[in-house]
């Protein structure tokens, strides 16, 4: 069974790929989770907790859930030296973490329902686990950033988590926090794989601030896989890459 719907400003896919009963329960109950994610953490919205802390929430009177969320960006600032950064302006904005956290979260929240094959896709994040409805390892498309109809790579994975950055949907939406005011100038992609989504998503944020210096960032986090299109569309990928790739 597989159903998407519109939430957190983003098509979100799940997909629960085995005989059971209980999925379209289980789909139900997945995306209910993902709309009060988007109550909660979604800068649009006044009501949020977030635009709350954004206009003065006093810190003893924020959720236990916030204060380990943003406690979880600060130590994702420190781990990529800075490149990774919520706060704009004097806001806090921590989408760029959050994604990646709830849909492991609501992964998490589908094992513990017993439910062991299934996929989990929003904005492009990725998280999958068991095989699909042929019972084979899920297959995942890297697009040609140039020409978004093309699929360039195909990767196969089981459990990992599968974050893309790039501006060739949503346009120059990630900045360079150590330098304000630059945009990425040579990244056009940068497809990350990692044990799940939440780290491949955190750190392929924060790689793609790198600019071209992403991808050896990529490569030097232990368990992270990299894949990077430049403007001359040159790829390139970092060493353990290509044993996810089904037609290299």
């Amino acid at each position: 069974m597989k159903q998407t719907q519109l939430i957190m400003g983003m098509p979100i896919t799940i997909e629960v790929a085995e005989r059971n009963t209980d999925a379209a329960r289980h789909l139900d109950d997945t995306f209910t989770y993902f709309r009060a994610i988007d109550a909660r953490y979604s800068t649009y919205k006044q009501s949020s907790e977030i635009s709350k802390i954004n206009n003065g929430l006093p810190i003893d009177q924020w959720s236990d859930e916030m204060k380990t969320v943003l406690a979880l960006c600060e130590k994702t600032r420190e781990e990529t030296g800075g490149y990774f950064d919520i706060r704009h302006d004097n806001k806090r904005d921590p989408s760029g973490l959050v994604k990646g956290w709830a849909i492991r979260r609501a992964a998490n929240r589908l094992l513990r329902r017993k439910v062991k094959n299934f996929y989990i896709e929003a904005g492009g994040d990725i998280q999958t686990y068991g095989f699909n409805e042929n019972g084979e390892p899920w297959k995942i498309g890297i697009r040609n950033p140039f020409n978004m109809s093309e699929i360039i790579k195909i990767l196969a994975v089981r459990s990992e988590g599968v974050a893309t950055s790039g501006t060739y949907i949503r346009g120059d939406h990630i900045y360079d926090p150590l330098h304000p005011g630059k945009t990425i100038q040579r990244v056009k992609s940068l497809t990350v794989i990692g044990p799940n989504v939440y780290e491949a998503d955190r750190f392929a944020t924060a790689a793609f601030a790198m600019d071209i210096a992403g991808v050896s960032f990529i490569q030097s986090k232990p368990g992270l896989e990299g894949y990077m299109i430049t403007d001359d569309g040159i790829a390139t990928y970092t060493s353990g890459f290509e044993r996810y790739v089904v037609n290299a």
